[in-house]
């Protein structure tokens, strides 16, 4: 772990041990993907951004207390409970976002969207 992932989880630390296992599990799933860790998110990307990982700014009614974003686009929207919200930025260009709190939330229905997100980025 580097020190900006360290300083990205400074005010949520109780997060890192899943991010963690999160990037690892995108990373090993995606060779050559490129990771950028800013101020307020952390990006993956191919040729084009397709993942990326935000904590709460602020505290949100009826979320819990410590949890990241998973942010991810796609072509289409996607309507499940598992999604908090999902917007249309763009025409055809749909930004869902996915509240992960456990390791448990990392699963397979996460990481299909998460891979037809880098598909579509590809396309672009």
């Amino acid at each position: 772990m580097n020190i900006d992932i360290a300083l990205f989880f400074d005010k949520m630390p109780e997060m890192l041990t899943v991010y963690l296992l999160f990037e690892k599990t995108i990373l090993q799933k995606y060779p050559g993907v490129k990771k950028k860790v800013q101020k307020t998110q952390i990006s993956f990307s191919n040729k084009h951004g397709f993942l990326y990982v935000s904590l709460p700014y602020r505290k949100v009614k009826a979320r819990p207390e410590y949890y990241m974003n998973i942010s991810f686009g796609l072509p289409f929207p996607i309507y499940s409970p598992r999604i908090a919200e999902v917007v249309e930025p763009y025409p055809n260009r749909w930004t869902h976002h996915v509240i992960v709190q456990i390791i448990d939330d990392i699963n397979d229905e996460l990481l299909d969207w998460i891979d037809q997100s880098f598909r579509f980025s590809l396309e672009k």
